[in-house]
């Protein structure tokens, strides 16, 4: 049991449960107790629920599982989206639909997993908590807003965890922890009760170990509810299965720099050459080409949704308290105050800014399958880069490397992964990005499975 999920990912162990290989109530107390001793010193673990209900089928029958504290209730408890301010109320009466169908896919939720103060920062360092610590280097971050789950599951505490996804916060913790990560397309997952966040730019979904796990997590979670205002369109057959076949030939584009122009690090451009590379043996045709659009434009419109609903969840959520001095982070009081300001001709243009970039991205995809370049702009987080507790101009700076892949993906709706292909000289994981049009999670499962067989990661760990 200390290294079950070492060497079995979630469907092998649900599998030693079916066939009563292993008890389920021997599972849950064994990982349980590793998943406290392991976030003695990661403190990527919020809450734990004891009294979580034992799961008699489904495709993860048995396998425990943790829930970010972001975007996804859980009944009888608060989300507390990482802040002082929201620790006990409002408690959530249901479950949201997606923790509704992780449950009847047999998944035992046995706590949340730490998150930025409202997923703003892509760090996981809450003043309430206390920062989470990446397993791979104690004075690193796992990167965020998912490092919770990211940082418990690259430990091989669990096989994956919820994640969430605004503006990379899936793909960011992937990348600097050495796992797989996924944001679906736009309305793949549904986000009920809420009809959307940020403007349709949230996303939910997991990080994992393996790829065949997180497709089939998918195949259990996808799909919408009565009211949705978005929903995929439907894929051609199970997303597991389209990681038992090829991908075909691939027309590939690459970036060795951001759209924005930005520099990018050596041995990031290294990392993304060596992939081209890689690709190329596989039998895909790949050039190095880039999308037109207004990276600035963009990233403007980005805070200026991220703003305004900053204010406005905050009030909805505190249903007419007032937030005191300390309850809220520095950065967060200066973005909800930032959001209160914003006119809805500005709300409005940024939105049209979503939608223009989203047709130059699905005008690029008319010519491409798959756009390649790292997943973020740097190579480490070291603890206290990216601060909410400063001004907002340095947070903005300190972001701005973190989300110059990831962010577009989010404005457009288009799925996007982080694989765990290549490595700095002193071990870290380089996570390399890979987007593609509207509603083809299938293409990036194929895509996955094939470099997971050609370069596999499972056994580099911290």
């Amino acid at each position: 049991m200390d290294d079950l999920f070492g060497t079995h990912d979630a469907l092998a162990v649900a599998e030693l449960v079916r066939s009563r290989k292993l008890g389920a109530a021997e599972l849950l107390d064994g990982t349980l107790a590793r998943l406290r001793a392991l976030n003695a010193g990661l403190n990527a673990i919020t809450d734990f629920y004891e009294d979580a209900p034992p799961a008699t089928e489904g495709p993860f029958v048995g396998v425990p599982y943790v829930v970010k504290q972001l975007m996804a209730d859980c009944a009888g408890h608060p989300t507390t989206v990482g802040s002082k301010f929201f620790a006990t109320q409002p408690v959530a009466a249901k479950d949201s639909a997606a923790v509704a169908r992780l449950r009847k896919a047999g998944l035992v939720i046995v706590g949340r997993s730490n998150t930025s103060e409202f997923g703003l920062a892509p760090t996981t360092e809450p003043a309430f908590g206390g920062p989470t610590i990446n397993p791979w280097r104690k004075d690193l971050s796992p990167g965020g807003s998912s490092g919770g789950s990211a940082a418990i599951v690259a430990a091989r505490g669990l096989p994956m965890g919820h994640a969430t996804d605004g503006g990379g916060s899936i793909r960011i913790p992937a990348s600097l922890c050495g796992l797989f990560g996924l944001k679906p397309s736009r309305g793949r997952i549904s986000l009920a009760p809420i009809g959307e966040t940020l403007a349709g730019a949230g996303a939910q979904h997991c990080v994992s170990i393996s790829v065949r796990d997180n497709a089939a997590l998918l195949d259990a979670t996808a799909g919408g509810e009565p009211g949705d205002p978005y929903r995929a369109p439907p894929a051609s057959g199970t997303f597991l299965d389209a990681t038992k076949r090829g991908p075909g030939r691939l027309r590939v584009a690459f970036l060795k720099q951001p759209v924005s122009g930005a520099t990018l690090d050596p041995v990031l451009v290294g990392a993304v050459e060596r992939t081209a590379k890689l690709l190329e043996s596989l039998g895909h045709h790949v050039e190095e080409a880039a999308p037109d659009y207004d990276a600035a434009a963009l990233d403007a419109a980005f805070w200026t949704v991220m703003s305004a609903n900053t204010h406005t969840n905050i009030r909805l959520r505190a249903v007419g308290r007032t937030p005191g001095a300390g309850d809220l982070e520095p950065v967060t009081v200066e973005t909800a105050r930032r959001g209160s300001a914003v006119t809805a001709d500005e709300y409005i243009r940024s939105i049209q800014t979503f939608h223009r970039t989203g047709r130059a991205l699905g005008a690029f995809f008319e010519t491409y399958d798959i756009l390649l370049s790292p997943t973020i702009a740097r190579t480490s987080l070291p603890l206290g880069t990216v601060c909410m507790d400063g001004t907002l101009e340095a947070f903005d700076a300190a972001v701005a490397p973190m989300t110059a892949f990831t962010a577009v993906c989010n404005a457009t709706g288009v799925p996007a992964m982080s694989v765990p292909l290549e490595w700095t000289e002193d071990g870290l994981p380089i996570g390399l990005h890979f987007v593609a049009r509207y509603g083809a999670e299938e293409m990036l499962y194929s895509l996955a499975a094939q470099l997971e067989k050609a370069r596999p990661w499972r056994e580099r760990r911290p």
